[in-house]
């Protein structure tokens, strides 16, 4: 490895660092500040580089990459607002544990606070969204500053991937030139090793492999000791219990182990539709409950006897009746979190187990020993049998019906992303249990609509499985810019385009009830048509009506190379007043089990 002045040495010793540690892609967006970056990640050849216009899509880009993977994808960007409109996208790689690694170009110290022209105060620019911040020195053509450098990176890297996961700023400063320009005298002839432990000539690890990165990393698990773990399986060994999963941090939890400590404690799973456990093959043996958000109701589950325990593991379920109903119990609620972390809103969890769900789950299922559960399972299984076969009753296309086509026709294997507001809500009632591979993502971190489409195509990217994202129009509307990935990175997608015209989900509030300002103010709608970005991004455009006309078009599009967009006009009035017809009828026949 030689250079020609110190910043494209700097440059490349870092991504070499970042290569050799495991990164294999980057998102970059162009500038000149980050020049010396954009050229070292770009001529490596063990890192694809996606290029993006627009900053924010390649942040959610890369989110969408390592939520998928588990992996981190770095961001690369240059000084001043282009650092900025990194932000949303680190705000949900913080609240969803997903693993990020940020690269802002700055300005060289002495023009900060100056008036220079591109310069704003980037230290700490994310606050407390970050796991770690650096401010990286200049650059420098020395053996101790080079081996700084290349352990900073491995550290970033071993941070924003620990526990939790989530994203770490470095703040790469350069002064010119940034270009790969000769400078007399910048990278001394005699510096040989670069930083580098066993490449390039450099010195040898006493007793150790010269090879892969510069430094390793172990990390371990939190786990409980054995009295622990007895502990937690005497608390699981009672008659009705629950095992509530709500969406997962990448990148996941184990199925496999979960299905056995179901089996173990006799409980059903209810599983959100982000958990990981909704869709695959221990469906086929575990009692999976998805029906829950729509037959949780109070009426319904009057009669019912209060569960004695609930273990919870992954975020804060999406469903709200979900939710409600566990405070409502007197059960005893253990919360597991690796990062002793509290994700429980409602404030009525009673323990907080800091321990690898995994793990956990395998340990526990071997030692538990209580009642016969099958009553109590069978309860849950008949509830949640009632609520599918009344969905299935009703075939009109509304909006819930189409998240229902979409979880039915899916391809096996495939990524499903779905958008926050109703798409995700949707998706969690009328999506069945399936033992097919399905990986169901969202944003469920912060739960914006802003970056859906740029996530999703990250996701995607990550991936031969075929993606389909189902969103809503202003989510679309938010992130149009982020279709230009669909050629630039050369991802393919099934999109699925549910336009109520305007925001469909305020329907479900108080709100609805005060017009005006509820029209104007909350729903907005905007009368746009957006069959324009079919040319506009180089994609076929579709616009459907009638369920059987939606089956056949999703099915012909999953089953096509390229991008279709599939659009479904619904009113979002008719969709919730469907929505509540379907609650009431399911509640009835639940009411009645007794």
């Amino acid at each position: 490895m030689t250079a020609p002045n110190r910043n494209t040495l700097w440059a490349r010793v870092l991504v070499d660092e970042l290569a050799e540690a495991g990164v294999s892609a980057a998102c970059i967006a162009p500038g000149s500040r980050s020049t010396p970056l954009t050229v070292a990640f770009a001529r490596h050849d063990e890192i694809h580089v996606f290029s993006h216009l627009d900053e924010r899509s390649a942040a959610y880009f890369a989110l969408g990459r390592a939520r998928r993977t588990g992996d981190v994808t770095p961001l690369v960007c240059t000084s001043g607002t282009a650092a900025a409109n990194f932000h949303p996208a680190v705000v949900e790689a913080s609240q969803a544990r997903v693993p990020m690694l940020v690269l802002t170009a700055d300005r060289p110290p002495e023009l900060r606070d100056s008036g220079a022209n591109q310069t704003i105060d980037q230290e700490k620019l994310y606050g407390d969204s970050v796991r770690w911040y650096k401010d990286l020195p200049e650059p420098e053509a020395t053996d101790r500053k080079l081996r700084g450098l290349r352990t900073t990176a491995h550290r970033a890297l071993a941070q924003a991937t620990g526990t939790p996961s989530g994203p770490v700023h470095l703040n790469v400063p350069f002064r010119k030139p940034l270009e790969p320009i000769p400078v007399d005298g910048d990278v001394p002839v005699g510096l040989s090793s670069l930083g580098a432990r066993g490449r390039d000539g450099g010195g040898d690890r006493s007793g150790g492999s010269n090879d892969g990165a510069y430094v390793q990393t172990t990390r371990g698990v939190p786990q409980l000791d054995d009295r622990e773990l007895r502990q937690v399986a005497e608390a699981l060994s009672v008659e009705r219990g629950l095992v509530v999963a709500g969406p997962a941090d990448p990148p996941g939890v184990d199925s496999e182990a979960m299905a056995v400590l179901s089996h173990g404690t006799g409980f059903p799973i209810l599983a959100d539709p982000l958990s990981g456990f909704r869709f695959g093959g221990h469906v086929r043996t575990t009692p999976v409950v998805g029906g829950y958000d729509g037959f949780l109701d109070a009426e319904a589950v009057a009669d019912w006897p209060d569960p004695e325990v609930v273990l919870r593991i992954g975020a804060s379920p999406t469903s709200k009746p979900l939710r409600k109903y566990l405070a409502r119990t007197d059960a005893r609620q253990l919360v597991v979190d690796p990062a002793a972390e509290w994700r429980e809103a409602e404030f009525t969890a009673s323990d907080l187990v800091v321990a690898d769900p995994s793990r956990l789950a395998a340990h526990v299922a071997r030692l538990v020993s209580g009642p016969d559960s099958s009553a109590w399972r069978e309860r849950w299984v008949a509830a949640d049998r009632e609520h599918w076969e009344t969905v299935d009753g009703t075939e009109e296309l509304f909006e819930g019906k189409i998240l229902e086509d979409v979880a039915d026709l899916a391809p096996d294997p495939s990524t499903l992303f779905v958008s926050n507001s109703m798409p995700v809500r949707d998706l969690d009632r009328f999506a069945r249990p399936s033992e097919k591979n399905v990986t169901p993502l969202g944003n469920r971190g912060a739960s914006g609509i802003d970056g859906i489409v740029s996530t999703a195509l990250g996701a995607g990217s990550a991936t031969t499985d075929p993606l389909t994202l189902v969103l809503g129009d202003l989510a679309y509307y938010h992130d149009m810019n982020g279709l230009l990935a669909l050629g630039r990175c050369e991802v393919d997608a099934t999109v699925v385009l549910v336009n109520n015209d305007g925001g469909g989900i305020f329907h479900m509030l108080p709100i609805e009830e005060y017009d005006p300002p509820f029209t104007s103010q909350f729903k907005t709608p905007h009368g746009l048509d957006f069959r324009a970005t079919g040319d506009l991004y180089g994609l076929d455009f579709e616009r459907v009506e009638g369920r059987a006309e939606f089956r056949e078009a999703y099915a012909d599009s999953v089953a096509s190379d390229g991008t279709q967009a599939i659009e479904v006009r619904t009113d979002a009035e008719e969709s919730h007043r469907t929505r509540e017809a379907l609650h009431e009828r399911v509640v009835e026949r639940v009411a009645g089990l007794d």
